[in-house]
């Protein structure tokens, strides 16, 4: 992109006549004048856009720092932006320009900026008189393609790595993947077998959860946002933060401590920048007053975690030693893999980090790790029948430790993905991912744990081992959940993958935001909800005293997925009873309430609890969506 500022008394323009690519615009012949403004002539050229919007991303935030950062050297509060063909030979389509200069617009704007766009297409008459000082007149190029060259050599590595597939089963073998013979039960398997060996990570369908999420009233996109930045309604952010609560107390009991660190970092810090160049991950750049990136949002804690250990005093008596932070984290995605929970640009992550002696402990705590987020999964809602396991490694650490790899295997209890790579191109020599394969046949990853050889030297992390020694210690990276919201995507996705096979759709009972309604059949029946909610303490439920028919309430209930419908009428209020539709069962049952209570607490038993994130009666509610 070529830009050309004109810091200006004022400029005058007329559109004159259109040219085919020409935009609609309301009233052709007013001449538009715009006093003390910074015009700023745009050519989009060749490359600054593509299909996938990651250039046209790119080239309008840096595009739009440019102005801004000029607006402010000359002091103008007024934006101009004005097409102008004749400074480059190499022009982008006219599609890709109007997008473009329509994203720098808006993004100005959302910035404070006041602007004026002239129109695209126009054979335009102007008039313009420049201050004449000497920051009047600049030009500006955007390069694609500088920044990416600096982002991460890991993602090129990666891209350029050799690797091969086998299957792994239970009795230890290793197949290749055209002996492999697929059963009925691994049909999941095999759909996460191609999409990992073709590497197709574009959304090229929206998937269910989008959907679901929506009419949930779960989470909706922010349009005012960046995209992947997700907002989340009070009964998305309920589940979010008990998965939250659930993870932090399961790893803290695991012998974890919980810390805290900065989202933002220095790019200029040898250790991380160095750390940046090794991970294959977009950052989000933070300006400096040369108008080259300064700061970076962290894309896990593993930098401030990293950083906490350098500085601490550590004995081989304090080993293994765990340090966990549930971290706001930031990728730059891109915008083509981008789609509703699965895969965000603002995210959060269990992020555990385990010192450990030497490679010997390090197994050990991986094998535990293994286990214990298979626990985490089941405990959230998922069996080991909802994941595929894929084990990743070296063949080097392969021939060290056959008989570790065939262990795990055993204890996944059925025939896994292994990608063996012939050399180390990253930090880690073995990996684990448990992979969530979506309804579209799309896998993402929940669980991992990583053996990490390089980060304690890279950071200056040490221990002082029992001869008074300093040692460097091997580091276990473990997200025990994935990334909360993936979970709530997969949770989503599972559910509607349940409906498809005839099963009611359903979250756990203990994410449910409501886990019991009460639906009064008449007016008269209130008083007796009233008296019997104390009884229910504990267990988030609510009424619904609309002026709807019954049928239409329990209609509704299904809906919403409430798992607990208690209808009470005047059989109900004479016995002392509630008459339950119980929606895993699709049974209807009369129980008293302290039968119902006990079966509701019983069932959510040693998961954490919130209160009910919504009113209480249904009369009382808003709308978030529609």
């Amino acid at each position: 992109m070529q830009l050309l500022f004109i810091h200006s008394d004022f400029i005058e323009y007329e559109a004159r006549d259109k040219t085919r690519v020409a935009e609609e615009i309301e009233n052709r012949s007013a001449r538009v004048r715009v006093e003390e403004a910074l015009v700023v002539f745009i050519a989009v050229e060749r490359g600054d856009g593509d299909e996938h919007n990651s250039n046209s991303e790119y080239v309008v935030e840096k595009a739009t720092e440019e102005v801004i950062s000029v607006a402010k050297k000359v002091g103008a509060e007024r934006i101009v932006l004005y097409p102008y063909a004749h400074l480059s030979s190499e022009l982008a389509s006219p599609e890709i320009s109007m997008e473009i200069l329509k994203a720098m617009e808006e993004q100005l704007r959302a910035r404070g900026m006041e602007v004026k766009r002239a129109p695209f297409g126009w054979y335009k008459a102007f008039t313009i008189r420049c201050k004449g000082h000497p920051l009047s007149e600049l030009s500006r190029k955007i390069k694609v393609g500088e920044e990416e060259k600096r982002a991460s050599k890991a993602l090129e590595a990666e891209e350029k790595a050799e690797s091969d597939f086998f299957f792994m089963d239970e009795r230890g073998e290793l197949i290749a993947p055209s002996n492999f013979k697929f059963g009925d039960a691994d049909e999941k398997l095999k759909k996460f077998f191609l999409y990992e060996s073709e590497k197709r990570r574009e959304v090229d369908k929206i998937p269910p959860h989008v959907e679901l999420m929506k009419r949930l009233e779960i989470a909706d996109y922010e349009p005012s946002s960046d995209p992947g930045n997700m907002r989340f309604y009070p009964r998305g952010e309920l589940i979010k933060k008990l998965i939250e609560d659930y993870v932090r107390e399961a790893v803290t009991g695991y012998g974890a401590a919980e810390v805290e660190t900065p989202l933002m970092y220095s790019v200029k810090h040898p250790s991380l920048k160095d750390y940046i160049d090794r991970f294959p991950a977009r950052q989000y750049s933070i300006l400096g007053k040369d108008n080259k990136p300064d700061l970076f949002l962290r894309f896990s804690a593993c930098f401030g975690q990293f950083l906490m250990s350098k500085d601490m005093s550590i004995s081989y008596k304090s080993l293994p030693l765990k340090l966990f932070e549930l971290a706001y984290s930031f990728r730059k995605e891109k915008r083509g893999e981008l789609v509703g929970l699965r895969r965000l640009r603002k995210f959060t992550m269990p992020d555990m980090h385990t010192l450990c002696r030497d490679m010997s402990e390090a197994l050990e705590e991986f094998k535990q790790q293994y286990e214990v987020c298979m626990r985490v999964l089941a405990d959230i809602g998922f069996s080991t029948r909802d994941y595929e396991v894929a084990i990743r490694f070296t063949r080097d650490f392969y021939e060290a430790h056959r008989d570790f790899i065939k262990e795990l295997v055993r204890i996944a209890g059925k025939p896994v993905l292994i990608e063996l790579w012939d050399q180390r191109f990253f930090y880690f020599v073995l990996k684990f991912e448990f992979n969530f394969v979506d309804a579209l046949g799309k896998a993402s990853a929940l669980s991992t744990v990583q053996i990490d050889v390089e980060n304690a030297a890279r950071y200056g992390i040490r221990y002082i081992d029992a001869r008074g020694e300093e040692k460097e210690p091997i580091i276990l990276h473990c997200s025990p959940s994935g990334a909360i919201e993936r979970c709530m995507y997969a949770l989503l996705e599972k559910a509607y993958m349940d409906k498809e096979r005839g099963t009611p759709p359903m979250l756990p009972l203990w994410l449910s935001p409501t886990q019991l309604r009460l639906i009064p059949v008449a007016e008269r029946h209130h008083e007796y909800i009233r008296a019997i909610l104390p009884a229910l303490d504990g267990i988030r439920v609510d009424v619904d005293d609309r002026e709807e028919t019954v049928s239409k309430k329990i209609r509704d209930a299904g809906r919403e997925w409430i798992p607990y419908v208690g209808v009470i009428g005047d059989r109900e209020v004479e016995r002392g009873t509630v008459n339950v539709n119980i929606r895993a069962t699709q049974q209807v049952e009369e129980m008293d309430v302290e039968e119902l209570r006990r079966r509701i607490a019983e069932s959510i038993k040693g998961r954490p609890y919130r209160k009910l994130p919504l009113p209480l009666r249904l009369s009382e509610r808003v709308r978030f969506v529609g």
